[in-house]
């Protein structure tokens, strides 16, 4: 079974709010880091299959913000190197 998140770029603008969102949404354990480190290694140990999904009006909203930005880019190497993340462009 897959898991399936749909990022939300108004969530991921600020550092605190956004690392609480995606400790709760990806399950992260409660030792996370909150920081873009943290994320990095968390994902390198996500082991069920998982879809990251972007939609036009998220990206856009990411891209309005330099830290949600970062976050995406860690995502986008992250899921280059586990086998079980994916990014999916959806319309």
């Amino acid at each position: 079974m897959k898991h399936e998140i749909v990022l939300d770029g108004r969530k991921l603008s600020e550092r605190r709010s956004a690392h609480a969102w995606l400790q709760k949404e990806f399950a992260f354990p409660e030792y996370y880091g909150a920081n873009l480190d943290a994320l990095n290694d968390c994902l390198s140990e996500v082991s069920q299959d998982t879809e990251i999904v972007l939609t036009k009006e998220n990206l856009d909203e990411i891209c309005r913000s330099s830290y949600a930005y970062q976050i995406l880019l860690v995502m986008s190497r992250a899921a280059e190197e586990n086998p079980h993340l994916h990014i999916r462009f959806h319309k």
